[in-house]
C-alpha cells in the first residue's frame, strides 16, 4: 500500500525538518570557519606553520562547540517537561551526534607540524620547543594535549558502555561510563584555555609577508597574491611600487614586527550558557528532591512484577509522566526511571509505579521492600508495621504518552511490561473522562505470559463496567493477545469472565486492526502509542504512514525501553 504523505509529514515531517536544520548549521559553521583561518590575513604565519591541519581542527572545534551546546539542552528534564504541558513545542524526542574523530585526526597533525615546522622567525607562534621535538610530548606535556587526550577516553568509555549488548549485560557499566560526561565537559572548558593556536593582531603595521629590514630577502619572501586577494583599493601603510619592466610588484615592508594573541576560548561562549542552565535544572531537581516518600503499600504480582504506592507532599503529575527512585540503601548514586501507573488526583494523594525485576538494582530493592519469608506481603501493609528503605523520587517528566488524551481517537500499544505509561492512563479514565479531548480508546496489549494479564485486570474489568453502566461502551475497546499458549486454562473461568472474551491467541493481524480503526472513524486523527519491543514499534510506524482509503491519518509516538 502506498505511503500516505498527509501521515508520513505528521509523523516524519517535524524530525526531518529538525535533522536537516542541524545539518545545515553544521555544515555551514564548518565551512565559514574553514575559509576564515584558510584565507584569514591574520592568520597568515600560522596557516604558513600548520597548513590544512589548522583549518580542520578549527572547523571541527566550531562544529563540536555547537553540538556540545545543543546535546545539554535535552538532558534538562525538568524544562522539557513544563514545555510539554504548556504545549509549546511538540512531543517530539531530538537526538543530537556528538563526532571528534575530524577534531582529534586534524590535532595530531597539528602537532606533527609544530615539530616539524618550528619557526625561528616568530618563537610566539611555536607550541614546540625546537625542530622535530617528538610530537608526543606536545600530547602529554601541555594542557590542550593532555586534556584532548583525556576527553577522548572519556568519549569513547561513555559511547562503548552505552552499546545495548553492555546495556543490558550490566547496567551499572552504563550508568557510570555515562555520568562521565560531567568530567568530559570540565575537561573541553579546560582544554580551550591552553592558548597555542594564535592571530596576529598587528595587520596594519605588518602585513603578512613584508619584508623586514632585519631580516633578508629569501627570510621575509611571501606570496604577493596573497595580499592582493585580502587588501583592495588603496595599498596599507608599508607598501610601495616598483617597476620591473613593464610588471608592476608589490613590496611589502614591514614597519615593525608581527605581534600575535591567543583567541578568548569561544567553546566557553558556546557551553556556558547550556551548562550554567543543566547546573542550574540539576540544583533545582535536588532541591526538589531531598525529601523522601512514604511508601504506603508493596504489592508481589505474578512474573515478578512489583507495584509501589507511595506519597509524597505536593507532589503532582499527569498521565504518562515518569519519575526516577532513588534508594540509598540499594546504590548510593545510581538511579532509575519508572513511568507512573496510578497519578495523584484532587481526591487522593496516592501514586504507584510497577517495575518488572530484571538486573541487580531492581533484585536489591525488591529484597528490601518484601518481607522476610513466610509473612503474608498482601496483608502486611495494612496490618503490621514494617520499616521500608529510604526511597527518594525525582520528577515527574514529560513522555509523549502525554497526548494520548488529547486525541478525539487514540490506539494504545503495549508489550509486556510496556503497559505501565497506559495504566496511568486507565486510571485517570476510571477516576473522570469528560474533562479530556479523548471519545475512543483502543486498548491492545501483548504478553507471553498469562499471569502478566493479571498486574492490571481488576482495572481494566472496573474501567469495563464503568462505561458500560455509564452507556459508553464503545469508549474503551479491549483487545488482550497472548502470544504463548502456555497455561491459558488458569485465567478461563471464573477469575476475570469480562476479559475471557477479549482475550486472542497468537500476535494481532496490525494491518486487519488499522483498517478496522480507520474504517470506524473515517476522516479522523488517530493517535498511534506504543511502549514495548522494536520488532511492534517498527511495524506500527510502517503502518501509519500509509494511506487507506477511507481519509484516516494516523499519528504515531513510541517509547522504547530495553
Amino acid at each position: 500500500m502506498a505511503v500516505s504523505w498527509s501521515s508520513w509529514l505528521a509523523n516524519e515531517g517535524v524530525k526531518h525538518l529538525c535533522l536537516l536544520i542541524w545539518l545545515s548549521l553544521n555544515v555551514l559553521l564548518f565551512w565559514k570557519t574553514f575559509l576564515l583561518y584558510n584565507q584569514g590575513p591574520e592568520y597568515y604565519y600560522i596557516h604558513e606553520m600548520l597548513g590544512v591541519g589548522l583549518c580542520l581542527s578549527r572547523a571541527s572545534a566550531s562544529v563540536l562547540n555547537l553540538n556540545c551546546s545543543l546535546i545539554l539542552l535535552p538532558m534538562c528534564r525538568t524544562l522539557l517537561a513544563y514545555l510539554r504541558g504548556s504545549q509549546k513545542v511538540p512531543s517530539r524526542r531530538t537526538r543530537r551526534l556528538l563526532d571528534k574523530r575530524v577534531h582529534v585526526a586534524a590535532h595530531l597533525m597539528n602537532a606533527l607540524n609544530f615539530s616539524v615546522n618550528y619557526s625561528e622567525d616568530f618563537p610566539e607562534l611555536n607550541a614546540a620547543r625546537y625542530q622535530n621535538e617528538d610530537p608526543r610530548k606536545l600530547l602529554f606535556t601541555t594542557v590542550p594535549g593532555l586534556t584532548g587526550v583525556c576527553m577522548v577516553v572519556a568519549l569513547f568509555l561513555m559511547v562503548t558502555g552505552s552499546t545495548y549488548a553492555i546495556r543490558v549485560s550490566n547496567y551499572d557499566i552504563f550508568w557510570y561510563t555515562h555520568n562521565l560526561f560531567f568530567v568530559f565537559y570540565m575537561l573541553l572548558l579546560l582544554h580551550v584555555s591552553g592558548g597555542l593556536l594564535k592571530y596576529q593582531t598587528n595587520l596594519d603595521t605588518h602585513p603578512p609577508g613584508c619584508i623586514s629590514l632585519n631580516r633578508t630577502q629569501s627570510q621575509a619572501a611571501s606570496s604577493p597574491d596573497y595580499i592582493a586577494e585580502h587588501f583592495h583599493g588603496s595599498l596599507p601603510e608599508g607598501f610601495s611600487k616598483l617597476e620591473d619592466g613593464n610588471q608592476k610588484t608589490l613590496v611589502k615592508i614591514c614597519l615593525e614586527e608581527p605581534k600575535f594573541q591567543a583567541h578568548f576560548p569561544q567553546t566557553w561562549i558556546w557551553i556556558c550558557g547550556p551548562l550554567c542552565l543543566y547546573c542550574a535544572e540539576r540544583l533545582y531537581r535536588c532541591i526538589r528532591s531531598n525529601k523522601p516518600v512514604t511508601i504506603i503499600s508493596v504489592i508481589h504480582h505474578p512474573s515478578d512484577v512489583m507495584e509501589l504506592r507511595m506519597v509524597k507532599e505536593n507532589f503532582k503529575a499527569r498521565p504518562g509522566q515518569y519519575i526516577i527512585l532513588h534508594c540509598p540503601s540499594v546504590s548510593a548514586l545510581e538511579n532509575h526511571p519508572f513511568t507512573l501507573t496510578m497519578c495523584p488526583t484532587e481526591t487522593k494523594a496516592t501514586f504507584g509505579v510497577h517495575f518488572k525485576v530484571v538486573g541487580d538494582w531492581t533484585e536489591r530493592f525488591r529484597d528490601l521492600l518484601l518481607p522476610p519469608s513466610g509473612q503474608d506481603s498482601e496483608i502486611l501493609p495494612f496490618i503490621q508495621s514494617r520499616n521500608y528503605p529510604k526511597l527518594y523520587i525525582d520528577g515527574p517528566f514529560g513522555s509523549p504518552f502525554e497526548e494520548s488524551l488529547n486525541y478525539e481517537v487514540s490506539l494504545c500499544v503495549a508489550g509486556g511490561i510496556g503497559v505501565t505509561p497506559f495504566a496511568s492512563i486507565l486510571n485517570t479514565l476510571l477516576d473522570d473522562w469528560k474533562p479530556y479531548k479523548l471519545r475512543r480508546l483502543y486498548f491492545i496489549w501483548v504478553c507471553r505470559d498469562i499471569r502478566s494479564f493479571q498486574w492490571f485486570a481488576d482495572l481494566l474489568c472496573m474501567l469495563h463496567n464503568k462505561f458500560w453502566q455509564e452507556n459508553r461502551p464503545d469508549y474503551v475497546n479491549i483487545q488482550l493477545y497472548l502470544s504463548q499458549t502456555d497455561g491459558i486454562q488458569k485465567i478461563i473461568g471464573e477469575n476475570y469472565p469480562t476479559l475471557n472474551c477479549r482475550l486472542f491467541i497468537g500476535r494481532p493481524r496490525w494491518k486487519l486492526l488499522f483498517d478496522e480503526i480507520a474504517k470506524c472513524n473515517r476522516g479522523k486523527t488517530v493517535g498511534v502509542f506504543c511502549c514495548g519491543p522494536s520488532s511492534i514499534s517498527k511495524t506500527l510506524h510502517n503502518i501509519s504512514n500509509r494511506s487507506n482509503s477511507y481519509g484516516t491519518r494516523f499519528e504515531y509516538n513510541k517509547e522504547s525501553f530495553s
